[in-house]
């Protein structure tokens, strides 16, 4: 995923679903430096990770 769709899911008002690996999560930040963000999964909310953008894919019609 491009760091400015990310962006464009984080500000939006309706929940647009994103995976990484697989995983369904939720995009907590995009720093506007570097290609990484910071999700926890959906069932693990104290779990916050930094990813790499390009392991994350918007789930369902885009």
């Amino acid at each position: 995923m491009d760091k400015h769709r990310a962006q464009e899911i984080m500000s939006s008002p309706t929940m647009i679903n994103v995976s990484y690996h697989g995983i369904p999560v939720y995009l907590q930040e995009v720093p506007l430096n570097g290609d990484k963000a910071k999700v926890f999964p959906l069932d693990e909310m104290h779990n916050e990770q930094e990813v790499d953008l390009n392991g994350l894919f918007e789930e369902g019609p885009h």
